[in-house]
């Protein structure tokens, strides 16, 4: 049988990296081995996310499906999101567009400057809507750590959602962590059914963060949008920092406000367009139509 050609667009946020297809006109027929085979860095394109565009309804201009290297879906990606309010914004000429994920809407607006602005939404705070496996009333700081117990290398996590699962561990020092080794235990850790992305934070000034991000499904990337909204609204219910700050990740910065009027987080970046390319045949199943 013959394959059908299916065109993508590489994109990244940071150096975040994505895959992104059209998917408004008809089905892909690709399942999650095929995405992940897709995904690959070794043997396939390689990224850190695959990106599928639907038709938008209920008032979305587009609705946004997010896939782990693995092949897993996502709830959220404010990298990704960028990219693909870019790719709307220059096929309709509108400066604000939506977004919609399986995690809710997400507003966009083009800057002047050519920056991207994605209201994120409220973060989930309750401990059942991160979800953690137990219970706890203070979600700034609940009962985990990884080492030895009477001389923890991380411990007393901050939690929250911001459409996905997320864990931020504040500490002197974001480089005296091996984030290789620790970010799997992590995220695969029995407190969070879901799993969790894992970041580890520096405050390094009122209105400044460091952090790196081992991301769930994908490991460590050079940035994560949504870990870097987790970031900011835990440092600020901390009282570390206050509600907009810059995020410095290591593909570079992100510009967080945690908003008082609504409790909204806005995240603001860069996108960068890679390339467009058809998907080699070897990597697509025989039956994608």
């Amino acid at each position: 049988m013959a394959k059908r050609q299916i065109a993508f667009r590489k994109m990244n946020g940071l150096g975040n990296d994505f895959i992104i297809v059209d998917a408004r006109e008809g089905a892909l027929g690709l399942m999650p081995p095929d995405i992940a085979r897709i995904a690959t860095r070794d043997t396939g394109i390689g990224c850190d996310q695959f990106i599928a565009l639907l038709p938008g309804k209920n008032g979305a201009d587009v609705f946004m499906r997010i896939f782990n290297p693995d092949g897993s879906e996502a709830g959220a990606c404010g990298n990704a999101t960028r990219c693909v309010a870019d790719i709307l914004a220059n096929e309709t000429g509108k400066s604000d567009v939506i977004v919609e994920t399986i995690a809710g809407k997400l507003p966009s607006h083009v800057n002047d400057d050519g920056t991207i602005s994605v209201d994120m939404g409220k973060p989930r705070l309750e401990w059942d809507q991160i979800p953690l496996a137990e219970e706890f009333h203070d979600t700034r700081g609940i009962e985990l750590q990884i080492g030895p117990i009477d001389a923890p290398v991380l411990h007393t996590p901050a939690v929250c959602n911001m459409g996905n699962p997320h864990a931020v561990f504040f500490t002197d020092n974001v480089d005296a962590h091996d984030l290789k080794a620790i970010g799997p235990i992590l995220e695969y850790h029995p407190m969070f059914p879901e799993r969790a992305n894992i970041s580890i934070a520096q405050v390094t000034g009122k209105d400044e963060i460091r952090v790196k991000v081992w991301e769930r499904s994908a490991g460590i990337t050079l940035a994560c949008g949504s870990a870097a909204c987790a970031v900011a609204v835990s440092a600020a219910r901390k009282r570390l920092t206050g509600r907009k700050v810059t995020v410095r990740l290591p593909g570079g910065p992100l510009q967080i406000e945690w908003r008082e009027s609504d409790d909204h987080v806005i995240m603001t970046g860069p996108v960068t367009y890679d390339y467009d390319a058809l998907i080699p045949e070897h990597l697509l199943p025989e039956t994608a139509a």
